[in-house]
């Protein structure tokens, strides 16, 4: 009987080599035709029951454009091998606006790719106006970011240092964060009073995370 661990892997890179042939549009007969490969062979990898050798598994990362990490690891390890942290801060409201907090209290894995394109955050949310797509208890992440298109999700500053999780509407004449929850009015500002009061985007919502 083979090692338990082998037969943990073979299970892993069969389950693999599936997927990117679905990924690909390819079937079992493509890639042995491809890599001149008998359909037993094959057959025995995507079962899980023989694991490929070194040279052959280098040939199906050849054939499917990707790494060997993608054959042999689960897909959640991958991820997390190609993704960073960032900090998760407390109290940010999502109803009546709470006292912004820099307190870290958690933190968050985004692709590593991300970093790119900006700076991200994460948010707790701790109130109930964004329900019912955003609940009590969920992370947004957030890009930090001035400005923001007209119906994005943001998070933004009123009156110096409360922060709320709302959606942005532009007009003409001003600006209004909207919540989700009709039980709550949308709150309505004039260029004016966003340079006077004043009111700050920080960042547009890229994401949510729910954690109930």
């Amino acid at each position: 009987m083979g090692d338990v661990h082998d037969e943990k892997l073979a299970k892993l890179i069969g389950y693999n080599i599936a997927k990117q042939l679905n990924k690909k549009g390819k079937t079992q007969k493509d890639l042995c035709k491809a890599l001149n490969l008998s359909s037993s062979t094959v057959s025995t990898w995507v079962n899980g029951t023989r694991t490929p050798k070194p040279n052959k598994l280098d040939m199906l990362c050849e054939y499917f454009g990707c790494e060997r990490d993608d054959l042999t690891t689960d897909e959640k390890e991958v991820r997390k091998r190609h993704s960073i942290s960032i900090p998760v801060y407390a109290r940010v409201a999502a109803g009546l606006p709470l006292e912004a907090s820099e307190e870290i209290i958690d933190r968050e894995e985004i692709p590593e790719h991300w970093a790119e394109f900006g700076d991200f955050y994460g948010l707790r949310i701790c109130g109930n106006s964004m329900e019912p797509r955003i609940v009590k208890g969920d992370v947004v992440i957030v890009r930090k970011q001035e400005d923001a298109d007209d119906g994005d999700i943001v998070i933004a500053i009123v009156n110096g240092n409360d922060a709320v999780c709302k959606r942005l509407k532009k007009y003409a004449g001003g600006i209004a964060l909207v919540s989700s929850n009709p039980a709550y009015e949308p709150m309505y500002f004039t260029l004016s009073d966003t340079q006077d009061i004043p009111v700050r985007i920080i960042g547009r919502v890229v994401e949510i995370r729910g954690k109930l």
